[in-house]
């Protein structure tokens, strides 16, 4: 697991290269506010030999964030994320891994039969029954998260991981009310909780693409504000203090031209007299926030909203783009795609430049 002092010492090795907010607080450390994301890219040898070089090519310029999943490139990226981590000049405790569990993985390549590998592998032979699956591939049950977990660890080499992310609970709507998701998560926290206290674990999150941006009569709408009232609730059933619950992160896609996790105030807390967006209320409450797609897929690594272009310092647009992510309230890191050298050079050197003040980040939506 990543230490005080193993992340300290990185930022010593290559800070003085970065600008002074490129190194952010996390857990007992600190991480880089780029990170390596792994979701991208064809299940193939010649991607993984792409992957493995960025990654190796990322950790030895300053990059100590690394974002997978245990379905992601059909269990591919958590293997090449392992074979870097056993390659670069880096320790292991320097390292921030962050990994999610929710989607049923395949094993290497995209089977015939999907639907029949599911049934086989895990549910016939797995710790899921039918019922907990919603569209057929997807499940957040204690026994499901607990089997997941286990294999990232054997995929990833490591003993532990750092940031272990409930995978868009959001999908479980599409088969149960609210008030039942809800109630799943809470279980999948008691068991995170147990993994915790084990050392399996340093911390755990929910990854979303929609539940936390979306106005709550969304069908796809989660409240941030009661999952964390679950997250407390975990804890204490755990034996646990409810004030030291392990949900420490949240992940959602934030960018220019999709900035609701800022612009939509979706979330109602008690006591306040409006609504506040995802990200506001992770800053009010110390949620670390880790904002996903900050380029747009692509889209603005080549043109930007002018408001934005001529505001956020950067050499190149998709710089600008990282840095404009990395200047929200509560964000920790922005994560995108690592699959080539290039590309992870390109997106570090975003870190040299400062972000946007709170005041100039504001005024860009005015």
């Amino acid at each position: 697991m990543a230490t005080r002092e193993a992340t300290w010492a990185y930022r010593g090795r290559y800070g003085d290269a970065y600008g002074r907010t490129y190194f952010r607080r996390f857990g007992p450390g600190v991480v880089s506010s780029v990170g390596m994301g792994t979701y991208l890219g064809d299940p193939t040898d010649a991607v993984d030999d792409r992957y493995r070089a960025a990654l190796v090519a990322g950790l030895e310029s300053g990059a100590n964030l690394i974002d997978t999943a245990v379905n992601y490139r059909c269990g591919r990226s958590e293997r090449v994320v392992g074979e870097a981590l056993d390659g670069a000049d880096v320790d292991r405790e320097a390292v921030v891994i962050a990994t999610k569990g929710g989607f049923v993985p395949f094993d290497g390549a995209r089977p015939d039969d999907p639907a029949a590998y599911v049934r086989r592998t895990f549910v016939e032979n797995g710790p899921l029954a039918p019922a907990d699956l919603a569209r057929g591939s997807h499940a957040i049950t204690p026994a499901f998260l607990d089997a997941m977990l286990g294999r990232s660890l054997a995929r990833l080499g490591v003993e532990s991981v750092d940031l272990y992310y409930v995978h868009n609970p959001e999908t479980q709507l599409s088969t149960r009310s609210r008030a039942a998701v809800y109630d799943l998560l809470e279980e999948a926290f008691v068991r995170l909780e147990e993994r915790r206290a084990a050392g399996d674990l340093g911390a755990y999150g929910v990854a979303t693409w929609d539940a936390f941006r979306v106005p709550s009569e969304d069908d796809r709408y989660l409240s941030l504000p009661v999952v964390v009232e679950r997250a407390r609730r975990a804890a204490e059933r755990a034996g646990r203090d409810p004030a030291d619950h392990g949900l420490a992160a949240i992940q959602l896609p934030f960018s220019a031209t999709m900035a609701d996790a800022f612009t939509a105030r979706v979330h109602t807390v008690d006591g306040a007299e409006e609504p506040l967006s995802a990200l506001e209320y992770a800053d009010q409450v110390g949620l670390n926030a880790f904002v996903s797609a900050p380029l747009g897929q692509g889209a603005l690594a080549r043109d930007l909203p002018a408001a934005v272009a001529e505001t956020v310092a950067g050499d190149t647009t998709a710089q600008k783009a990282l840095n404009f992510a990395r200047s929200a309230p509560a964000v920790t890191a922005a994560l995108v795609g690592s699959g080539r050298p290039a590309h992870v050079r390109e997106n570090l050197a975003a870190g040299t430049f400062d972000p946007l003040g709170a005041r100039a980040f504001d005024e860009t939506f005015a």
